[in-house]
């Protein structure tokens, strides 16, 4: 491992640990109250109180992230690939998809929790957290299909290609790279989508991390709030990193933008 590397890595965790240091004699010394900002030990034993029940509804949390975000992967490439082959199809839709990404979320969460009743609430989560995570897939993708270098295509056709084939050898190859960078920022926005909406829900049926949070600070239990935000901020940061490294597996051999330029 390189000195850059080593370097890459422990100076985050140094900065990490003198942060907490800090953090730790604020509360303990009286500097700061607990019931402002807890001490990272407090969090700590909290964590380690409500491990199953929190552990439980970051399960529920996460499970309905992922579902929202493979439903947006699929729905905006889907809906993308159409943009791409009908210009009237993209001038009839695409208004309505920029009005799904404008429309402030938590304006909507009444609304759609009201149509699908409480009795389904996760239905409605779902609903909301594909809602902020499918425009990001949709755009990107709709760019990258555009990005297809426009010669290329006119050989493609010179030989006799289907538009079939133009979009599976040519455009959707191109289109790659920028699927995968909307692929990033919509995983991190389905958790935002997930998290907003179950604030907003409320008690229902809803278990994720946000009402665990919510119930927390009802009760006081401010420790055992910033425990559930903390795993909230590991899970969002599993994500990233997650599809990080789907985008280095996909693009590394071939793609600029991945190829390690140091070898």
């Amino acid at each position: 491992m390189s000195h850059a590397r080593i370097s890459q890595i422990l100076l985050p965790l140094i900065l990490a640990a003198i942060v907490l240091a800090l953090w730790e004699w604020a509360s303990r010394s009286g500097a700061v109250s607990p019931f402002v900002l807890p001490a990272p030990s407090a969090i700590g034993l909290a964590l380690a109180d409500n491990f199953g029940s929190l552990m439980q509804s970051l399960f529920t949390t996460l499970v309905i992230t992922i579902i929202a975000f493979a439903l947006a992967v699929m729905g905006g490439v889907a809906l993308a690939v159409a943009f791409s082959q009908s210009r009237t199809v993209e001038m009839l839709l695409f208004p309505y998809a920029v009005v799904l990404q404008v429309t402030p979320i938590i304006a909507v969460a009444p609304i759609v929790i009201l149509w699908v009743g409480y009795d389904h609430i996760n239905i409605a989560l779902l609903v909301l957290a594909w809602i902020v995570a499918f425009f990001p897939i949709l755009s990107n993708t709709t760019l990258g299909l555009r990005s297809a270098d426009h010669n290329l295509i006119e050989l493609f056709r010179l030989y006799g290609a289907s538009r079939w084939q133009i979009l599976r050898r040519l455009q959707l190859p191109t289109a790659l790279p920028y699927l995968l960078a909307g692929m990033k920022v919509s995983g991190g926005l389905a958790l935002i989508g997930t998290v907003m909406a179950e604030f907003t829900a409320g008690t229902g049926t809803a278990t994720g991390l946000a009402w665990r949070i919510e119930e927390a600070i009802y009760r006081l239990q401010i420790a055992k709030a910033f425990a559930a935000l903390f795993l909230l901020a590991l899970l969002g940061i599993a994500i990233f990193f997650a599809l990080n490294a789907l985008e280095h597996v996909a693009l590394r051999r071939w793609h600029e933008s991945a190829i390690d330029k140091d070898r």
